[in-house]
């Protein structure tokens, strides 16, 4: 039987915890990238722009859930959080 690494929500919001960031407990993925976005500043954007690539090299495969609020709520904040920065 094969095991394939996924990344749902709760595993997405202990990496997000990990980094320092309040992510309320149950949060989905868009709630926890939310919460992410508010609090944006530029030591974290660094840790949050490195898990980002960390979870897009792996080799776990992220739900779409998660892929999606990352693809729509994390890259577009950092980008423009880097525009400013």
């Amino acid at each position: 039987m094969m095991h394939a690494d996924l990344i749902d929500q709760d595993d997405l919001a202990g990496h997000l915890r990990a980094r320092g960031f309040d992510i309320p407990a149950g949060a989905s993925a868009e709630q926890a990238c939310e919460a992410v976005v508010r609090g944006l500043t530029e030591p974290n954007a660094r840790a949050l722009k490195g898990m980002v690539e960390q979870m897009y090299a792996g080799s776990a495969t992220l739900l779409p859930a998660v892929r999606q609020a990352i693809d729509k709520q994390l890259l577009p904040a950092l980008a423009q959080f880097n525009k400013r920065a």
